[in-house]
């Protein structure tokens, strides 16, 4: 039976094994067509034919949903209409895609039912997230694929041990990292070309790994270790990684997403998708789910409108705010939350539920923030009725709900804050009404997180009318910048939280005047910062080093638009993307402002370094390298001196063969001189020399009659 579509006709005369027979259809018959592709290779990867999608044909588009109540006749719309609306919100139900069979006899329904979705990705999705799915206490889902009922039948009747297959280890998804040249990779994204590519900096180039064409329909990402690298797609995202070939390692199913995010430990996918309504008066539906990175299954999932996700965060969709889940406790994933109207819900991942099963309820909320390394949080509440009570900045420590400090804030306008990559300090940026409430002025709220109580100083700059363009904490540190002033030229100054004794007060190290900066980039292992003017500045650059207090190089990136850091601190990239039509591509830097190299790529879109996990030595070996640096330098400087005159040598080879190439025309040139002689001899009336030298310049003087006039001149005299 050869079929090209499937109809509900079909579903009933096959399904006869729970209830009609099914056991007398030849499954071995049965040929499911392949999906058309209409001359177009699909953008997720290579597909098989398994994989290709079936809009119109084949059984991988329909489930069978067990364990559902056996009602009578009268009842039997509503628990249809239960059951759609369960499964519409996963994917597209076809027209009269919903079967639920009646026992001719009792006139009651089977307690199964057939759905047929438009793809096998939303079938494949709703298996996942409805098997199990407790309607109520007597009835718990068993959803399966339809054509998995061919498996079922050919269980045997006797149980047989399974196979044991030899263990194949899987692919080092860590080889990156064992570069014999300790070189970091990065992924570009120009037209419709995906590019992973080695910053060889010491060979001034950047060397290709691998290469494809409509990898991904709108975005990659760097997973935060660098393990994968993930794709976005109309059926959903998935993860890449290997030493080279960058296989598929995981599919996640969710049609139609907008954006992702991993958790800091790489163990979870976000996944965000939002759908218009067909009502223009009813909001954008939302759904998120949050996938299980290695396994590929939906841990939890999310629905509502955009409205339920749209408080706090910095962008996103439909006026959802992105990323809806901050993720606390660093890198082990325990925990994640997102704010709502008046709550902070924090949830565990050992359950995926609120901790202790209920919100933390904090009136009028308006900002939350975690703790890049420890279990804490800091949240914003504004001032409410009319400054009777004042604006707050809270600590929470998760996963007690204890609030482990408070600092009362009055006559704010607006709060923001900045945590410090170790968790160490956390500055609140405050800024407040003047007392004519006519304009506002800047100040800073700096707790010092790992101290006894933590202390909270308040800076103040020594213009307070200042304007505050940017701030921006020294990775591992314990310095910050700020640009100040009004444009077009600021000031940036520098702060410590460590006086001359270590301890104490924050002092002041120095004010740079006038510099054409609004932006703000430290290296991620401190020390060095690049002031950048982007945007209005046309990508002025300043490479500055914060220990010494001197600028070590000034450079330009004309119309520049990103700045972006290797995860060493070696390297920077500057880079023009298709914001601009002209100048797209980007610049490689050394750390104290070298050029290395530059590629221009037309329709630019994207550069992102691939992100390395943290070191395993402890604070104190890096010290002891740190100080003995020349010792191990050594090696390291012969390489460089090898690699230097290796340089010279192609460059001297380029030089020769240029020079081979010049010579070899010139030849030619005279060949074909020698060839034109007689030619030129005759054009010079039989003189042989072609040396202008040998003849003289002589004026002769040519008279030449131009034209001759006779005219009749008629005369009255002759007449008289």
């Amino acid at each position: 039976m050869a079929i090209d579509t499937v109809s509900m006709e079909d579903i009933i005369a096959t399904a006869s094994r729970l209830g009609i027979n099914l056991n007398d259809v030849n499954w071995d018959s049965i040929t499911l067509p392949h999906a058309q592709d209409f001359g177009i290779k699909s953008d997720d990867e290579d597909l098989n034919e398994e994989d290709s999608l079936e809009f119109e044909g084949g059984f991988g588009n329909i489930i069978v949903v067990d364990n559902l109540p056996v009602v009578p006749k009268e009842k039997f719309e509503k628990l249809e209409g239960v059951v759609r609306k369960i499964y519409s919100q996963i994917g597209v139900i076809k027209d009269d895609g919903l079967w639920m069979p009646v026992d001719p006899a009792t006139h009651k329904t089977l307690g199964y039912c057939f759905i047929h979705f438009n793809t096998p990705q939303e079938a494949q999705l709703a298996k996942d997230k409805t098997n199990g799915y407790k309607l109520d206490r007597a009835h718990i889902f068993a959803v399966n694929m339809f054509d998995e009922v061919d498996k079922f039948i050919k269980v045997p009747d006797e149980w047989a041990p399974p196979e044991t297959k030899p263990y194949i280890p899987g692919e080092n998804l860590q080889h990156w990292l064992t570069d014999e040249k300790a070189r970091d990779q990065f992924v570009i994204r120009a037209g419709s070309d995906t590019e992973v590519l080695w910053n060889d900096a010491r060979q001034l180039k950047a060397d290709p790994v691998y290469k494809r064409n409509f990898w991904t329909e709108s975005y990659v990402q760097w997973s935060p270790l660098g393990t994968y690298l993930a794709t976005v797609h109309r059926q959903g995202a998935a993860v890449w990684g290997g030493a080279s070939t960058f296989n598929r390692l995981m599919r996640y199913a969710h049609p139609q997403v907008k954006l992702i995010d991993f958790s800091p430990g790489e163990k979870y996918l976000v996944t965000y998708s939002s759908h218009e309504p067909s009502n223009p008066r009813d909001t954008h539906k939302v759904l998120l789910n949050i996938f299980d990175v290695r396994t590929g299954k939906i841990m939890r999932d999310f629905k509502g409108s955009a409205d339920d996700f749209a408080i706090g965060g910095s962008g996103g969709f439909a006026g959802v705010s992105w990323p809806v889940f901050r993720w606390g406790g660093g890198k082990d994933d325990k925990y994640f939350a997102r704010m709502g109207k008046n709550v902070i819900s924090v949830y565990e991942t050992e359950t995926f539920t609120l901790i202790d099963k209920k919100s933390i309820k904090v009136e009028n909320v308006m900002d939350f923030s975690w703790s890049p390394i420890d279990p804490i949080f800091a949240l914003f509440v504004p001032e409410l009725g009319g400054g009777n009570q004042p604006a707050r900045v809270s600590l929470f420590q998760i996963p007690g709900k204890e609030e482990l400090r408070q600092k009362n804030l009055f006559s704010v306008s607006d709060c923001k804050m900045y945590w410090q990559s170790n968790g160490d300090y956390l500055a609140v940026k405050v800024d407040r009404y003047t007392k004519t409430k006519k304009s506002t002025y800047t100040g800073f709220e700096l707790f010092r997180i790992k101290e006894r109580d933590i202390p909270i100083e308040v800076l103040e700059l020594e213009n307070k009318n200042d304007k505050i363009i940017a701030f921006a904490w020294e990775p591992k540190g314990h310095r910050f910048a700020v640009i100040h002033g009004d444009n077009p030229r600021p000031d940036i100054s520098f702060y410590s939280m460590k006086s001359g004794t270590n301890t104490g007060r924050v002092s002041k190290l120095t004010t740079l005047k006038g510099k054409q900066a609004n932006a703000l980039f430290w290296s991620p292992g401190g020390r060095f910062i690049i002031l950048a003017g982007l945007k209005g500045f046309n990508g002025q650059l300043e490479f500055y080093n914060v220990d010494d207090l001197e600028t070590m190089a000034t450079a330009e990136h004309f119309m520049a638009t990103d700045i972006e850091w290797d995860p060493t601190g070696r390297y920077v990239a500057t880079a023009v993307t298709s914001v601009h039509e002209m100048e797209n591509g980007f610049n490689i830097w050394s750390f104290h402002g070298k050029l290395l190299y530059r590629i221009m790529k037309d329709h630019f879109f994207q550069f992102l370094w691939r992100p390395r996990p943290a070191s395993f030595l402890s604070p104190e070996k890096e010290e002891e390298i740190a100080k003995n640096l020349k010792k191990y330098s050594k090696k390291y400087e012969a390489e460089d001196q090898d690699v230097s005159l290796l340089l010279s040598e192609q460059d001297r080879e380029k030089r020769k063969k240029l020079k081979e190439e010049w010579e070899m025309w010139v030849s030619q040139w005279k060949k074909w001189h020698d060839e034109e002689k007689m030619e030129r001899q005759k054009l010079r009336d039989g003189e042989a020399s072609d040396e202008e030298e040998e003849y003289e310049a002589k004026e002769v003087e040519v008279e030449e009659q131009l034209e001759v006039t006779e005219e009749i001149l008629s005369s009255d005299y002759g007449q008289e």
